[in-house]
């Protein structure tokens, strides 16, 4: 069959709308009809680093949400006609973290066969995070097709394949927040704006935003924010010790790419705090932190999360079903609406003007 996607073709070419051939899905793959798909900063992170390490040519997206079209032999969990919600990552059960009980840090994710091509050579695409979903259809293994309950809208749901996902998961499960606990959240983008709502979720007593835009402050506040910290306006790990009477905060975030990032958690937290880092660094990245003064002698925990740490078929459905019981706010994030056409051109804009998330409704 034949379908359309949004292609990175080769590091010094932009990314443009290209007709895609689909071979059916093999055993254990589900053949997904995209409805939804967000933008998301791990896009574009591919584009400004001519390829994040992957081959050419590149299908963009990773954030869908659809309709199963068609199963592959041996497919259980899913049938033609069932609403879903496409994962990146699906523990494996066979890494030595999921052989030890531990799965939301599986290292070596499920993951389908390529089975899209460029329509006009016949070249293999690579998907981006094993998705692709920045196209009409994608090919996943079934255990990355999440169901989803019909109540909540495509738009909405795309975003629990990522972004949603990845900020609200570190607070959730990667380092669970405590009941009545205090906690810092560096950068209130998308993710950002999703760890203070998980942070809710988890009865935080106080969630401390930090940015350097109003309107994104603005947004932590309407989404469970009780604090915010403009950090264009002297120092913000100063800021966050003076609303906590000098003490600092249990819990920080960096959700954010920039290293300053992570230094400022780590020194935003009270003695025996946690500092999550949840934003992709930029390739070379380094941490200037006094090792003794800032991290041991105040018994500070660092922690890394890779998407959230989420288990897709335990978590995604939570979260569908705190949104449709207002327990969390999916509909705020959705700040604009696009056609896949629109995708090339509004890319590079991610993040800009206020903007939480941009959803390319297919």
């Amino acid at each position: 069959m034949t379908t359309r996607g949004v292609v990175y073709a080769e590091p010094n070419a932009a990314p443009a709308v290209e007709e895609l051939t689909v071979d059916p899905p093999g055993p254990r793959e589900v053949l997904v009809r995209v409805i939804a798909c967000g933008l998301c900063h791990s896009d574009l992170h591919v584009v400004e680093t001519k390829g994040w390490r992957m081959r050419f040519p590149i299908l963009l997206g990773h954030e869908g949400a659809g309709v199963v079209e068609e199963v592959g032999a041996e497919v259980t969990s899913v049938a033609p006609g069932d609403r879903v919600v496409i994962a990146w990552r699906a523990p494996c059960g066979k890494c030595p973290q999921c052989q030890r009980g531990d799965p939301r840090r599986c290292s070596s994710q499920l993951r389908a066969k390529r089975r899209l091509h460029r329509a006009v050579d016949g070249a293999l695409l690579t998907p981006v995070l094993r998705c692709g979903t920045l196209a009409d259809h994608a090919v996943v293994h079934e255990a990355c097709a999440v169901k989803m309950p019909d109540e909540l809208p495509a738009e909405q749901a795309a975003m629990l394949a990522c972004g949603f996902s990845t900020g609200a998961g570190a607070a959730l499960w990667a380092t669970p927040v405590r009941e009545g606990s205090t906690v810092a959240v560096i950068g209130c983008g998308g993710v950002g704006l999703a760890v203070v709502q998980g942070a809710l979720l988890r009865g935080a007593e106080r969630i401390v935003a930090v940015d350097v835009a109003r309107e994104k402050l603005e947004h932590a506040h309407a989404l469970g924010a009780t604090d915010a910290v403009d950090a264009s306006f002297g120092d913000p790990v100063e800021a966050v010790h003076e609303l906590t009477g000098g003490r600092g905060v249990e819990f920080a975030f960096s959700a954010i790419g920039a290293a300053s990032g992570l230094a400022q958690a780590i020194r935003m937290c009270a003695y025996a705090g946690t500092a999550t880092l949840v934003g992709l660094p930029a390739p070379g990245a380094k941490l200037d932190v006094d090792l003794e003064a800032e991290v041991f002698d105040p018994k500070v925990t660092i922690a890394v999360t890779h998407g959230g740490d989420t288990i897709p078929r335990e978590d995604f459905p939570y979260l569908a079903r705190a949104a449709i019981d207002g327990r969390i706010d999916l509909a705020r994030f959705v700040t604009s609406t696009i056609s896949l056409d629109q995708v090339p051109e509004r890319l590079p804009l991610i993040g800009q003007g206020g903007e939480i998330r941009t959803i390319a409704v297919l």
